[in-house]
């Protein structure tokens, strides 16, 4: 049994070592296939979205950095550079993971990296070079594919053709790859293609990464996978082969539903968690913690702010199961006495430490409840809200 003390040290310790990324279309109106809900706080320009960032990170501490997507937030490409620098020197926040937007041009319609057409592979191509060139300029580490090509119907696309020309490109992509540069690859079973996705799963991202170089890694999104899939069980294959290089953290109730992290399963996280609190110290280094979430209905800053904090408790958790005392109860396989310390760790209140944590830390003991006392959500409401466009209603 561990002191007070000795506790509270380890969760510290923990805190200290656990930062987040938060992404730049997290505070944008953002909405279903079906349509968008506008909230008038949310953000329409760049500096918006570093502007909510930077509160974000003032309230929690542990967000420096914010993920940008190519075309969304940076539609001049290398030419945007200066202004993301210009940004990050005034809202104390630098730009994190650069994200190639493979899915929005009506010419990839029937695919990009894997598009039947030349041409479109070409120029889909191009434009990962350019997004490696915009990540150097920044000094981003991260470039973070996700891809949406597939098919919708048996026989349309010829699957393994599709293949070899994914391995092409992502060859092509991880030669121009600076020394401290990363290519990380996603994957999902389905959406925006219904019959076969070109990167469907785990294994298929890792043989990717493993064929376009030293360089790719794999990026979980646990919001990509099918119904009761063990999840905690790929990141420890990924990180047993090496291969695992960063998540984009959600929660979904069916399919990839963007909820607030933890806000359906947070015995889940908790369980990834512990499994990547076992590879060590040098490990957490190269993994790399994303937020990837839609925040339709829920506030933009609120969503944002309790997703950071629900992280925080839940890889808090995590620190404090008795490993030393969980191993000889494995090995013995002592099922009830060794899972009853597991989940009882999971159960134990952290939001004391987490509350002590901030306050030697100098930060707000609650975030949510300091961000909706200064004001700041009411104010950018009104500053922006002037701004939305009319929204048409139908009798």
């Amino acid at each position: 049994m561990q002191s007070d003390s000795a506790l509270q040290d380890l969760a510290f310790e923990a805190l200290d070592s656990f930062q987040i990324e938060i992404p730049s279309w997290g505070f944008a109106n953002t909405g279903t296939r079906f349509g968008k809900f506008l909230q008038p706080g949310a953000a329409s320009t760049l500096e918006e979205k570093f502007c909510d960032a930077g509160q974000v990170h003032k309230l929690t501490g542990v967000t420096p950095t914010l993920a940008l997507h190519v075309l969304w937030d940076l539609p001049n490409g290398v030419g945007d550079a200066a202004t993301v620098r210009a940004l990050e020197s005034q809202y104390g926040v630098v730009a994190g993971s650069i994200n190639p937007n493979l899915f929005q041009d009506q010419e990839f319609k029937f695919g990009s990296l894997c598009n039947p057409s030349a041409e479109i592979r070409e120029r889909s191509v191009a434009y990962m070079l350019d997004s490696v060139d915009i990540a150097r300029k920044l000094g981003s580490r991260d470039i973070s594919l996700w891809l949406p090509d597939g098919s919708n119907y048996p026989g349309t696309q010829n699957i393994r053709k599709r293949i070899g020309w994914l391995e092409e490109a992502l060859q092509q992509t991880h030669a121009k790859l600076g020394p401290e540069q990363r290519l990380l690859v996603e994957y999902k079973p389905f959406e925006p293609a219904f019959y076969h996705t070109d990167i469907a799963d785990w294994g298929m991202a890792a043989h990717l990464a493993a064929k376009a170089g030293p360089q790719a890694r794999v990026l979980v999104d646990t919001g990509h996978h099918y119904a009761a899939q063990n999840i905690e069980q790929i990141v420890a294959w990924l990180l047993h082969t090496g291969m695992l290089g960063g998540f984009h953290f959600n929660d979904r109730r069916y399919a990839d539903d963007d909820l607030t992290l933890g806000s359906i399963d947070p015995y889940q996280i908790f369980r990834i968690f512990h499994e990547i609190q076992l590879s060590g110290k040098d490990a957490l280094g190269q993994i790399a913690f994303m937020i990837d979430q839609s925040h339709n209905l829920k506030g933009k800053m609120e969503a944002m702010v309790q997703t950071v904090a629900a992280g925080q408790e839940l890889w808090l958790k995590a620190a404090l199961v008795d490993r030393e005392a969980l191993d000889p109860l494995q090995e013995k396989c002592d099922l009830v006495a060794a899972e009853e310390l597991f989940r009882g760790a999971f159960w134990r209140d952290v939001r004391p430490m987490l509350k002590e944590w901030r306050r030697m830390r100098g930060l707000p003991v609650d975030p949510l409840a300091t961000l909706a006392e200064s004001g700041y959500v009411q104010r950018i409401s009104v500053e922006r809200g002037s701004k939305l466009a009319p929204v048409t209603s139908y009798a």
